[in-house]
């Protein structure tokens, strides 16, 4: 068998800590600062929180010239485009009647491309009843550049 080694065994007594035992310089919690009293003691305490510095008072800038120019023109064009549009509300069965009138115009012209030829040549052939003459023209020419010679006969 394992051969048995005798072991002695011991009780720890509780310590107490120590009244001034340093802390790590990691271990003070904010606010807390390590002060020295005026009998040469070291100990640590709370100091005055230092107030954040005042935000600093925002100075006017001047307003550029174009954001001047813009806001001026602003209500001149929406008044421009207010102006036109009660105009136009205003105009409307004007216009609508402009249009009717303008596709009347074009109906008329139409008809007259198409009727007046009709008319022409209804004209020409009631004028014409009698007997209507004929031209023919007779034309030749020899060579390639030779003179040309014609004649007119009418029936």
């Amino acid at each position: 068998m394992y051969p048995q080694t005798a072991y002695s065994i011991t009780t720890l007594t509780p310590q107490q800590p120590t009244p001034h035992a340093p802390m790590l310089p990691h271990e003070i919690p904010p606010g807390v600062q390590m002060v020295t009293l005026p009998g040469g003691m070291r100990t640590l305490a709370y100091t005055a929180q230092q107030a954040p510095p005042a935000p600093p008072i925002p100075v006017a800038q001047p307003i550029p010239v174009w954001a001047k120019t813009t806001a001026l023109l602003t209500p001149t064009v929406g008044g421009g485009v207010a102006a036109a549009g009660i105009g136009l509300s205003y105009a409307a069965p004007g216009l609508i009647a402009m249009t009717d009138a303008l596709w009347a115009t074009v109906a008329l012209i139409a008809a007259a491309a198409i009727g007046v030829p009709m008319l022409l040549r209804i004209g020409r052939t009631t004028a014409a009843g009698k007997s209507s003459t004929h031209i023919t023209q007779n034309i030749s020419a020899t060579g390639m550049f030779g003179k040309a010679n014609g004649t007119i006969n009418h029936h």
